[in-house]
């Protein structure tokens, strides 16, 4: 059966690292730690005292100065490894942990997953030909040295980049390795382990070259088990669940996480908030839990992202500079439908086509396969057709030769309306009041990715009132944003009421708008 060794780089909160070692180490697995040699050596003395009746827990025989960006980083994790590698040789498997991350599953579960398949797991892809780098050097951090931290020394650092520059000091990358890059929070089998350390002795010409590259925790272990171990015994992933925010910040986890993390395809996650003691209680008591079981669904980054999304109300698609004195037209009439279930708006549209002369088209800024005409690339993307809004609209305009038009859009699109309202043409609003049964909801969360298949039923539960408190939130807004000439179709209301609204949206004679009104079987499901 697996054992595992944690490997743990730490910098502060030594009570948070005591509890963490005695945690795992609760259910017979093993821990070595690095504590960084910046921090006080009265805290590394405590954690030392604190688990000194331990014997699966180890300590790196040399404390480096860690500092991001360094090759401390990897100095400080090589020494934990060999401290690891040594104290602990029923040890099968070696897995990097900070001291913000926790257990998602238990320790049966974690070490039957390892035993399921014999690789590694690690993400490793090609430095140059992959996309991981976003934002900063690249190439530069391989073919230069660097001396100085860019966070601390940053004059120093550039001024340094900029002299070998200057003066062509590019040097080779070793002619035997293929440079990879990924994240550092592996989790590596003995003989891999093994094989790394074998490495670092018989490579000094190796490790010189990776002591002043920049950020290489990010590529010296994915470069060298790629090097050493044949491909298919590699899974190119990590088992820590992390996260990244819009702005490149990690994620931090809070107690209503819960059920969240536990769902996904991980063993661990990072970073868990400090104030976060009720998820840490929580999470800390299934490790050692036994016969627990876990519904893997993976919903997490998008159920973030949808989270996220509810308090970010703001300018996402604020007129651009060449649109703000663009006009669709003060002869023209546009009307927009809105409604949250587009199947509903959808068959008012296709009624709207039927009984009168106006176009109308269906989700064209929320739906990338709604066909549109050719209008030379302006209509090809739903980010396209958003950025240049007003320009597409007088194209569909001109393309379909009226000065009347219907459009159907989501109500999320609240920033479109109110650029739409502040026009010169005119614009009205039909809003599609329509119930939402929890049936319903449990569909738009699959459908939404917020939600899978095997996504515990005791979640969907805890999430369909967020997804129905986001749908009214959205019809508020509308409300309360004040625009003219708006209209309501409500599910709830008789045909009579409906035709009046649509009516008066529209223009048309009222026996026209009872004919809509009392289509079949409108706002089914």
């Amino acid at each position: 059966m697996a054992r595992i060794a944690f490997i743990l780089l730490s910098h502060k909160d030594p009570d948070a690292i005591v509890d963490q070692a005695n945690r795992l180490t609760a259910v017979g697995d093993y821990i070595a730690i690095h504590f960084d040699a910046r921090a006080p050596k009265a805290e590394y003395d405590r954690i030392r005292a604190a688990l000194a009746g331990n014997k699966n827990v180890a300590f790196a025989r040399r404390r480096h100065k860690c500092g991001w960006g360094e090759w401390s980083l990897v100095a400080g994790t090589l020494e934990a490894v060999r401290a690891a590698a040594e104290a602990f040789p029923r040890a099968t498997h070696f897995y990097m942990l900070s001291g913000d991350c926790m257990s998602i599953k238990s320790a049966e579960f974690a070490h039957a997953f390892l035993d399921a398949e014999d690789v590694d797991y690690i993400e490793s892809v090609d430095f140059f030909e992959s996309d991981w780098i976003k934002t900063g050097i690249k190439e530069d951090r391989l073919i230069y040295r660097h001396w100085f931290n860019e966070r601390t020394n940053k004059r120093l650092f550039y001024a340094a980049l900029d002299w070998q520059k200057r003066l062509g000091l590019k040097r080779r990358i070793p002619e035997d390795l293929q440079m990879m890059i990924g994240s550092q929070w592996w989790c590596l089998r003995r003989r891999t382990v093994e094989w790394i350390l074998d490495f670092t002795r018989r490579r000094p010409d190796v490790m010189r070259f990776f002591r002043t590259t920049w950020i290489p925790d990010e590529t010296f272990f994915q470069t060298i088990v790629r090097h050493l171990v044949p491909a298919t015994e590699i899974r190119a992933r990590t088992l820590t669940f992390l996260m990244f925010s819009d702005y490149g910040m990690p994620v931090t986890f809070y107690n209503d996480h819960y059920d969240m993390l536990l769902s996904q395809d991980y063993l661990f996650a990072r970073k868990i908030s400090p104030e976060a003691t009720e998820l840490k209680r929580r999470l800390g008591q299934l490790y050692a839990a036994t016969g627990a079981e876990f519904k893997i669904s993976n919903e997490g980054r998008n159920l973030f992202q949808f989270l996220v999304g509810r308090g970010r109300i703001g300018r996402r698609f604020a007129p651009r500079f060449w649109e703000a004195e663009s006009t669709l037209g003060r002869e023209r009439e546009l009307m927009i439908v809105v409604a949250k279930k587009w199947h509903v708006g959808k068959r008012l549209m296709d009624r709207i086509r039927a009984l009168t002369d106006i176009p109308a088209i269906d989700y064209l800024f929320d739906d990338g396969t709604t066909p549109l005409p050719d209008l030379g690339g302006i209509q090809s993307t739903i980010e396209k057709r958003t950025r240049h809004r007003r320009a597409l609209m007088r194209m569909l305009y001109d393309y379909y030769e009226t000065d009347r038009l219907v459009v159907a859009m989501d109500p999320n699109n609240m920033e479109l309306f109110r650029d739409f309202f502040s026009d010169r043409s005119t614009t009205r609003l039909l809003e599609i009041e329509s119930e939402f049964t929890d049936d319903w909801l449990r569909g738009h969360a699959m459908r939404v990715g917020l939600a899978g298949p095997r996504t515990p039923e005791d979640a969907i539960e805890r999430l369909l009132p967020t997804i129905r408190s986001d749908i009214y939130l959205e019809s508020d807004r509308i409300r309360d944003a004040g625009f003219g000439h708006l209209y309501l179709l409500r599910e709830t209301a008789a045909a009579t009421e409906n035709a009046r609204a649509l009516e008066g949206f529209l223009s048309i004679p009222h026996k026209r708008a009872m004919e809509i009104a009392r289509t079949p079987h409108l706002f089914n499901d």
